[in-house]
């Protein structure tokens, strides 16, 4: 183990092969989120929850909320992803805050991972939701020569969703670490709770965004046309 504090920095050698800080604290979070969500899961009770139960059960409400008023219809299908993508990110971001860590997401490998997750899940509900046929003929509208031009519109939105999270929170990092070199120690209070905040809006944002592009896919054509007419009128 080595003390490196930047990303790209291995931090774990075994032989040959060499983890980065941010692969290390990305697996490692996700451990720990299998093993809190396992542990939950056989405490849960109905007669007389826990507070942390409670807790639990307003953050899932508020998320089935949000994701159903996107999708109405088979919201049950999309929570599981939506949910585990703002708590992991969430939760990615908050490493931040601990001395002598990094957030993961400030790495563009574990965002390009993340965003690789919803360019993957954009099609797999699509197909789920209208079938293979009806979701591929949306790729040859209104012409077929359009396709191209759809397939490179869903890679330029997975690489800006990647770029967007990546680039606001190394943003972030840099901006606190320049401040508090500057200003030392005086006002450590102001800059963690700027984190917090950053955190939990990038967190909602990339949800949101995942949550809208795979809303849209679901939407079959007639739904799409429809909504583009109310629009016009």
């Amino acid at each position: 183990m080595s003390s490196g504090g930047l990303l790209g920095q291995p931090m774990l050698r075994i032989g040959s092969f060499a983890l980065s800080e941010s692969a290390v604290s990305a697996t490692a979070l996700t451990i720990l989120l299998a093993a809190a969500a396992g542990w939950a899961k056989s405490r849960l009770r109905l007669r007389d929850p826990a507070g942390w139960q409670v807790v639990l059960e307003m953050a899932v409400q508020a998320i089935e909320s949000t994701v159903r008023e996107s999708i109405p219809k088979a919201p049950e299908r999309v929570l599981p992803l939506i949910g585990a993508l703002w708590i992991y990110i969430l939760f990615a971001n908050l490493i931040g805050l601990i001395p002598g860590l990094h957030s993961p997401t400030g790495d563009l490998s574990v965002t390009g991972a993340l965003a690789a997750i919803v360019f993957l899940a954009v099609p797999f509900y699509g197909v789920r939701a209208e079938g293979l046929p009806a979701y591929l003929k949306e790729y040859f509208a209104p012409m077929f020569w359009m396709f191209p031009f759809h397939l490179m519109s869903e890679l330029t939105r997975t690489l800006t969703l990647a770029v967007r999270l990546f680039g606001n929170m190394t943003g972030m990092e840099v901006a606190i670490g320049i401040l508090l070199l500057l200003a030392g120690f005086l006002v450590p209070v102001a800059f963690l709770f700027l984190h917090l905040i950053e955190a939990l809006l990038q967190a909602y944002i990339f949800g949101m965004l995942a949550l809208v592009y795979i809303a849209g896919s679901m939407q079959t054509l007639a739904e799409k046309e429809q909504q583009k007419g109310g629009i016009a009128r």
